[in-house]
């Protein structure tokens, strides 16, 4: 599930508090990338509706930056190696940004740079509810 470079940017912007880019996105369709933004901070509700509405890649991805291998394999599995990149750059693996810069993909790069710094600003302390209870996404 590849997006526009175009909707990517809204996303960033979005990550970052910018309402015109949401409004954006809500009106090209794009409300999952708008929960994106929450689920990435561990808000249930955001990751209810990836599920849901069936964004298991998104809902992947959000597992996959809080550590859970098994969400990281179902995105290789799915070759859905841009969103497992940007999990690895999340999490400290600079090789996955340069992956993402080789495959003409920079906007992904920016977007988990964005995310990557939500993440930090927020605190990633406490507990990993994603890999236990009713938001665990099983293979």
């Amino acid at each position: 599930m590849l997006y526009s470079k175009e909707v990517i940017d809204k996303t960033s912007a979005w990550i970052e508090g910018d309402t015109r880019a949401k409004q954006w996105l809500q009106q090209n369709n794009y409300e999952e990338l708008v929960q994106l933004k929450d689920a990435a901070s561990r808000y249930p509700k955001a990751f209810e509706y990836l599920l849901v509405h069936k964004h298991i890649v998104l809902a992947a991805f959000v597992n996959a930056i809080w550590d859970d291998k098994k969400a990281f394999q179902l995105l290789m599995d799915k070759r859905e190696f841009h969103w497992a990149a940007m999990a690895n750059y999340i999490n400290g693996d600079d090789n996955a940004a340069a992956f993402l810069k080789r495959n003409k993909l920079e906007h992904y790069a920016q977007l988990a740079h964005k995310i990557q710094g939500k993440i930090r600003r927020e605190g990633d302390e406490g507990t990993n509810f994603f890999g236990s209870g009713p938001f665990k996404v099983e293979k």
